[in-house]
């Protein structure tokens, strides 16, 4: 006697569990590909047998919430800030400023400051707080 099953025994494999896999290792490779920085030039540097530090001078102008000027402590006139910066940046190659400005202070005011070290070819640059 030979006996039939009433259904057919179908093979199934549950891919249920790639899925998840594969969208794992995509948002992996995706993530490892933004961290590896593919422009690197790899040099081998010379050496030297001693070293020197290049510092700049670091000056700094600081302008208060009562519009005054300091330059390294120093009180200055806002009439005359334009040469006390000539004179402290005489001589030096690449003359950076770092601007300290009150936040209380207008927009027009930063912008004055930073035109007088415009005028006179100085780098500045805005110190701020975290």
């Amino acid at each position: 006697m030979k006996l039939r099953r009433k259904s057919k025994f179908q093979a199934e494999v549950a891919t249920s569990s790639l899925n998840d896999i594969m969208f794992f290792l995509l948002l992996f490779f995706l993530i490892i590909s933004t961290v590896a920085n593919p422009n690197v030039i790899k040099l081998m540097l010379p050496k030297a047998s001693s070293t020197q530090q290049l510092s700049k001078k670091q000056v700094t102008l600081s302008v208060d919430g009562s519009k005054q000027y300091f330059i390294d402590k120093r009180p200055v006139s806002p009439d005359n800030l334009e040469n006390e910066l000539k004179t402290i940046m005489a001589g030096i190659a690449e003359p950076t400023v770092v601007v300290r400005f009150d936040k209380s202070l207008t927009v027009q005011d930063l912008v004055n400051v930073l035109q007088t070290g415009a005028k006179l070819n100085i780098k500045m640059v805005m110190a701020t707080s975290k």
